[in-house]
């Protein structure tokens, strides 16, 4: 994932040095304590995960196999390059709000953010032009089973994915307008983000047997019809046997009309409604019970959120990053180069080469430099990493400049180096592992000292 880049002036770097100093000063990390940073002092983007939500793919689960304009778009999705001005600037992607295909309950960028987890897609930040002159964030949502839940937005204003898309490009976040085959790949991509597998439910959204006995009462309460209208209950809109949706938009109390959201895997979807007010599925239930006047007692209360929770759950919701993951998916993002550079296609491969060279780029910052004072040992296996990082962007960037010369013999060429590069140097980061940011104790440490200097900068 692509994060801001966050640059410390010499006044921090002093503070740095008396707070256990963390990074260099072309280091990448969030919060952002510089005022020199493209995004406002304050913004977090979440750059501290270490367990990324977990994505798993609708063809790789049926045992199929990921196709060309599938990883394109999975590069894009992870990519800067196809948005504009600040958010190209601070490296922000698709994947900085939809973490891995789920959302980012950590978002906050100051003056678009209302709490965590929460982004005004229509402000003057990001795109001046888009600006509606009215502060309304709304939540970044997970991106699971998409395909399955049209219309698009929380207002259901967006009848195809593909225009949504568009509209996160262009209009959000100022960038030019995107081809159609970058669309094709993006769209390919996010419809094959799968809901999680969760074994206390069947796949037409019935309770197993590994569900809790509140679970089942709540179950009960869940399809009990509300005392003033006997044709409703929750499942009349939450609808069990598809995805728990009903692709309609209501009124449910909070300021308009939106569209129901799936509560599958939705016990990692909070903050809840539209504009995040809930934290808490609780909270939901007790706003439900008001607006509705379904008159639960406190322990139907209890049971309906056991039954939300269940069905909301997921059996792997999270996954280490490791060296291991990084290249794997960076091999998948630079195979596009395969069809691309035969095809004579310019714009994939400079896209590609821009994408992969910066994701490459941030793997170097997870194996900080002798500046990091917080990390204990390793320093040649670290700087060994980041040199062979660095002859891979060289690689990429050569691969462009072949391309752009129209010499794609010669960037075949070079394209075949890099792979072997990449062969070549694995072992080198896989042997600097513990001295990075992949592990645990000294992604603590880092991040730890990164926090002291945040507190001291306000």
């Amino acid at each position: 994932m692509t994060m801001q880049k966050t640059i410390l002036p010499m006044a921090a770097a002093f503070m740095l040095a008396a707070a256990a100093p963390v990074l260099s000063t072309a280091a990448r990390a969030t919060p952002v304590i510089s005022k020199d940073a493209t995004l406002p002092v304050g913004s977090e983007l979440n750059a501290e995960l270490l367990n990324q939500p977990t994505e798993l793919f609708s063809m790789e689960m049926a045992g199929g196999k990921r196709s060309y304009l599938f990883n394109l778009g999975d590069m894009l999705f992870s990519s800067s390059a196809i948005f504009g001005g600040k958010a190209r600037d601070a490296g922000m992607s698709c994947n900085s709000c939809h973490q891995q295909g789920a959302s980012n309950p950590k978002l906050f960028v100051p003056g678009m953010s209302k709490k965590p987890g929460t982004f005004d897609t229509s402000g003057p930040f990001f795109n001046a032009k888009a600006d509606n002159g009215v502060f309304d964030p709304v939540t970044t949502p997970s991106l699971r089973g998409a395909k399955y839940l049209a219309p698009y937005g929380h207002d259901g204003r967006i009848a195809s994915l593909r225009e949504f898309v568009r509209n996160v490009i262009v209009n959000e976040f100022a960038g030019a307008e995107p081809s159609g085959q970058v669309l094709d790949a993006l769209v390919t991509y996010v419809n094959e983000i799968s809901f999680l597998p969760n074994g206390k439910i069947t796949s037409d959204g019935k309770l197993t047997a590994k569900a809790p006995d509140a679970a089942r009462r709540g179950e009960a309460v869940f399809n009990k019809p509300f005392r003033h209208d006997a044709t409703m209950s929750c499942a009349t809109c939450h609808v069990a046997n598809a995805a728990f949706v009903d692709r309609k938009v209501h009124d449910i109390g909070s300021g308009g009309f939106f569209k129901t959201k799936t509560l599958l895997n939705a016990r990692f979807n909070a903050p809840y409604f539209h504009d995040g007010r809930y934290d808490t599925l609780d909270e939901v239930v007790a706003h439900f019970d008001s607006h509705f006047d379904l008159g639960l007692s406190q322990a139907e209360r209890s049971d309906l959120v056991a039954y939300l929770d269940s069905v909301g759950d997921a059996d792997r919701p999270f996954t280490p990053n490791t060296v291991a993951a990084e290249i794997d998916e960076l091999a998948d993002f630079a195979s596009v180069l395969d069809v691309a550079i035969p095809a004579r296609d310019a714009e994939v491969i400079r896209l590609t080469v821009d994408s992969v060279g910066a994701e490459w780029r941030e793997v170097a910052e997870k194996f900080p430099d002798q500046k990091n004072t917080s990390i204990d040992g390793g320093l040649a296996e670290r700087l060994k990493a980041r040199a062979a990082v660095r002859d891979m962007v060289l690689a990429l960037r050569r691969i462009a400049m072949a391309a752009q010369a129209g010499d794609f013999a010669e960037a075949t060429s070079i394209y075949a180096e890099y792979k072997q590069t990449v062969a070549a140097v694995t072992p080198y980061l896989r042997t600097a592992e513990p001295w990075s940011l992949y592990n645990p104790a000294v992604h603590e440490r880092h991040f730890t000292a990164l926090r002291r200097l945040a507190e001291l900068a306000k």
